[in-house]
């Protein structure tokens, strides 16, 4: 058979998804089967073993060392296990999102700022929650459905088709519609909006076609989504972060909402809006870079 180049990726992705599939639901099923705190340390000993070895650790360690300029080779190290671990141990959580009762005061997750989850619940208006990918980054949508209201979520769906569903298994014990990034997917989130729906977004990836914004004293391509929804619709945007303080066990910090100025200048407004949400995104990791995805190539080489 003469295989045209074109057809070559198809053909490839015909033979490497079912395969990637099944190890999919194999490590999801064991980690299941497993109790959350065995789940989670399994997981994150998987992490930091095989995670550092791996060739995406490179852009981690690029990406730490100009962070943190003054950190030594040594250091930047011990972050980037830290990172692979607290990977490893969000996936191996993924089966357990149900058990997390956020709200439970002899829980795993120790709550500051419920009560702004109730101020969006009760105002009548649409509004969004934004964090970024700390800790277990799903336990905040988890923690606002726990206190009843559903978020719509942006997400970027997984390329096999043949994993997709692990990750909707995973997220149904939060309410609220899975909605993917593109164009079909900003569609559905302005209507989502415009019925006085809640978005909950992670807000700390690069959008090549996005806006320069200043993050670790660097420009950084942004998407500008969140402020152009909340200038456009006027509605409240609430910052979430999680902490893990141990195991599989979280502070979860949810606070006002953030105010954004407006001039006139719609764009001069976009980039301040999202110059205060990286900067505020900034704060958090700085305080534990351990606990972010390092990998993501944020910034131009």
């Amino acid at each position: 058979m003469i295989l045209r180049p074109s057809g070559l990726p198809r053909l490839l992705r015909s033979l490497l998804h079912p395969l990637e599939a099944a190890a999919a639901v194999l490590l999801f099923g064991a980690f299941a089967a497993l109790p959350l705190d065995a789940a989670s340390a399994l997981g994150g000993w998987l992490g930091r073993t095989i995670g550092p070895r791996l060739g995406t650790s490179r852009r981690a360690v690029i990406n730490l060392g100009r962070a943190f300029p003054d950190k030594r080779a040594d250091e930047i190290a011990a972050m980037v296990r830290g990172m692979w671990d607290n990977l490893g141990r969000t996936a191996a959580e993924y089966p357990h999102l149900d058990e997390f009762q956020v709200y439970d005061p002899s829980g795993r997750v120790r709550v500051a700022g419920g009560e702004n989850v109730d101020t969006l619940r009760e105002d009548g208006k649409p509004g969004i929650f934004f964090s970024g990918h700390i800790a277990n980054w799903e336990i905040v949508s988890l923690g606002a459905t726990q206190r009843g209201l559903p978020l719509d979520r942006v997400y970027r769906a997984a390329n096999n088709r043949l994993v997709e569903w692990l990750y909707r298994r995973g997220r149904a014990a939060v309410e609220g519609a899975l909605i993917p990034k593109g164009p079909s997917g900003a569609r559905l989130l302005l209507k989502s909006l415009r019925t006085g729906n809640h978005l909950g977004m992670l807000v700390d990836q690069k959008m090549n076609d996005g806006i320069p914004v200043p993050f670790f004293g660097r420009d950084a391509m942004t998407a500008p989504a969140l402020a152009e929804m909340a200038l456009r619709f006027d509605c409240p945007v609430v910052p979430a972060r999680m902490i893990r303080t141990g195991g599989a066990r979280f502070r979860m910090e949810i606070a006002p909402p953030l105010a954004f100025v407006r001039t006139g200048d719609h764009h001069a407004d976009v980039r301040a809006a999202m110059a205060q949400v990286n900067a505020l995104l900034e704060t958090w990791i700085r305080e534990h870079p351990e606990q972010w995805l390092w990998v993501h190539n944020r910034w131009p080489d």
